[in-house]
């Protein structure tokens, strides 16, 4: 049986929530590498890559209905209806105050409680490249307001990229910030290594200091001769719990902003794995990232039936900046979203891998 064969098994055997059984949709492209989605979170569930003869899974995941369940780490899931922290749960459209649910120290992450990542998509189309997922989000769903229609598409492309293309839209103002949560090794996801010796490039000249849960503490700050300047590539190790807002957050939990050439061409992140057998190169319209070293993983279950450690893996969420809705004098795009508009944005994830024949 195949590494797609047993997890699509696998993950099958136990009903999701709604005692159905998920649905798995797995892409190839010519050179070898294969990725496998679901549309329980409309989640990217595995990433395997032909490197070296070997097939190495660089996406951290689980691989059983029971496990995806108790995990609480978002892992490779979409995470809406806003991504990351809205602080108290609060926020203002057009004079109209709107209170959401919270699930993290009095503040809702991720959407909230039954946030996207928690919810059942619907396959609308389907492709040998290609899946699009679609989800119905209800007026008042978990305080947002506005029925909002949201569509995931995934690709995979012969150039070995992942695209994500988000969009949506709604019948009353909201606010919208869609993102994958999916954490890397390019080490190999169940090779026991952590991520610290990975290296890593931002193109961004500032980043967003916050408080010990992840609230912003006011304005963006520059990178210059900080912790948080990866312009020139730097090994995470190099310079973790430098400060203390890292301390704070047991390592890189922390948003960038930007350059604004990421909007058209640039290249917004690069990751090579300590052995330089595979690299990442992350292409996003989205404003700003989130670079998450994995500082409280532990715990969480893996695909060989253990757990992950602290920092087993990477996320690079593209997104707008953390409680974007409470600070519309940060230079980004709006995260509002109005009935005349469409949300539209997208991410691509490439990968680099020794034996690529298209390299």
């Amino acid at each position: 049986m195949t590494q797609e064969q047993n997890l699509h098994q696998s993950m099958t055997q136990t009903p999701a929530y709604d005692g159905q059984p998920a649905q798995l949709v797995t892409l190839s492209n010519t050179h070898g590498m294969q990725v496998t989605f679901m549309d329980i979170g409309a989640t990217w569930l595995s990433c395997i890559l032909p490197v070296k003869g070997n097939k190495r899974e660089v996406l951290l995941g689980v691989n059983s209905m029971e496990n995806f369940d108790k995990q609480a780490s978002y892992m490779g899931t979409t995470v809406g209806r806003y991504a990351n922290r809205i602080a108290n749960g609060r926020f203002k459209i057009d004079g109209q105050n709107y209170k959401l649910e919270t699930n993290q120290a009095g503040n809702t992450l991720h959407g909230g409680p039954n946030g996207f990542d928690k919810r059942r998509w619907n396959i609308a189309e389907q492709t040998d490249t290609s899946v699009s997922f679609t989800l119905e989000s209800a007026d008042g769903d978990q305080g947002f307001p506005g029925n909002l229609n949201v569509s995931v598409r995934y690709d995979i492309t012969e150039d070995n990229r992942v695209s994500i293309h988000y969009s949506a839209t709604t019948d009353k103002p909201t606010v919208v910030n869609l993102t994958n949560h999916a954490y890397f090794n390019l080490l190999g996801a169940e090779a026991g290594h952590d991520c610290l010796s990975h290296i890593v490039s931002i193109n961004a000249n500032q980043f967003l200091p916050t408080n010990s849960v992840g609230i912003p503490l006011g304005n963006l700050k520059s990178v210059k001769s900080t912790s948080f300047d990866f312009n020139q590539p730097m090994m995470i190790s190099e310079r973790l719990l430098g400060d203390e807002q890292q301390k704070a957050a047991k390592g890189y939990d922390h948003s960038f902003l930007l350059a604004d050439g990421c909007k058209r061409t640039q290249c917004a992140a690069t990751v090579t794995s300590p052995d330089a057998l595979v690299s990442l190169k992350v292409f996003s319209t989205k404003p700003a990232m989130q670079l998450y070293t994995g500082n409280w993983l532990g715990g969480t279950p893996n695909r060989s039936g253990g757990s992950y450690e602290d920092y087993a893996g990477l996320a690079l969420e593209t997104q707008f900046l953390p409680d974007s809705p409470n600070h519309p004098e940060w230079k980004q795009d709006s995260c509002i979203l109005k009935p005349e508009q469409e949300y539209n944005y997208r991410t691509c994830y490439q990968f680099e891998f020794s034996g690529d024949s298209s390299n």
